[in-house]
């Protein structure tokens, strides 16, 4: 009677496996969300202090402009972490790459060009007109080539890699080429308040000077769409012999954020454009270290590897 009672009973239909998502897979793309959240504060503060300096009743502090440098640096550390959390979920997506990859354009590409662009705008109020125009044309120039970079990298997930590119990116990452072009507006706003010194005074007027800020976006524009390559530290290792000094200088880095943070963040973002030329001439070395030892491979007809970070 029990067998024929089991029998008859009639099973509730239960949503298939596929159709039911984790929590944790949201948690990578509410990570990206933030970023994003934050790149677009900043394009706010920007704006609100080119405001405030347009009514000239209460100017743009630099603690108002360091809150929009806050901001992109916030949107740095969620891009840092929202792959790994990923990863270590076991959250990776199709859906959370395509949105990293527009989070990447507004806080590396947008956010930085229309900060500096106002940032200019602030520090000369007079600006002519044709001036202000050539100013947003390299603004707009800088933003179009992240697009552009961010683009690349899409295309060229699927490429073989090549050995001697495991140590270097591809042109410069977008949150570098970020730091890159911020550094004059972080130098000068940590000097704020000592512009009675004559070095800080000229100093300042060369970062504040538009034509310098053209180049500058101009040029990182460039870097970050050219196939140059650049330092990656992620698959660097340390020779035993050198691990204790290296210990030293990133305690010693430590310290300097601790006591004095943008102007440390403005002096690596400086040494971190020094370096281009650098690792451009140790790329030859191991690159033809790798074809001495190896000869022609199949990798030779392949194209770069895309950089392991957008």
């Amino acid at each position: 009677m029990s067998k024929f009672r089991l029998r008859g009973r009639r099973r509730k239909n239960r949503p298939a496996s596929h159709d039911r998502i984790p929590l944790r897979s949201i948690v990578p793309n509410l990570i990206t969300s933030i970023a994003a959240c934050a790149g677009i504060t900043s394009i706010t503060i920007s704006a609100t202090n080119y405001a405030k300096t347009l009514a000239g009743k209460a100017p743009a502090t630099p603690r108002d402009w360091f809150m929009g440098l806050l901001a992109l640096l916030v949107a740095c550390i969620c891009d840092a972490m929202d792959g790994r959390v990923a990863r270590l979920l076991n959250a990776s997506s199709k859906l959370g790459a395509e949105l990293d990859s527009l989070a990447d354009f507004v806080n590396f590409g947008v956010a930085p060009a229309i900060y500096m662009y106002f940032w200019y705008l602030s520090g000369r109020p007079d600006m002519p007109q044709h001036l202000k125009n050539l100013l947003l044309g390299a603004a707009l120039f800088y933003a179009l080539c992240d697009a552009f970079r961010l683009a690349r990298f899409n295309t060229m997930l699927e490429q073989p890699t090549i050995p001697y590119w495991k140590n270097f990116f591809l042109g410069v990452p977008a949150p570098g080429g970020c730091w890159m072009v911020l550094t004059p507006a972080i130098l000068t706003l940590a000097f704020a308040g000592k512009e009675s010194a004559p070095f800080v005074h000229n100093v300042s007027n060369v970062f504040q000077n538009p034509w310098f800020g053209m180049s500058m976006l101009l040029f990182i524009g460039v870097l970050m769409a050219s196939r140059l390559p650049t330092i990656s530290l992620k698959s660097l290792h340390i020779s035993r012999p050198y691990l204790l000094p290296t210990m030293a200088a990133c305690l010693l880095l430590i310290a300097f954020l601790a006591t004095n943070f943008w102007l440390t963040l403005g002096v690596v973002g400086a040494g971190y454009i020094l370096t281009v030329p650098f690792v451009g001439l140790v790329f030859l070395k191991v690159r033809a270290k790798y074809l001495r030892d190896h000869g022609d491979s199949e990798f030779e007809a392949a194209p770069p590897p895309p950089a392991t970070a957008a």
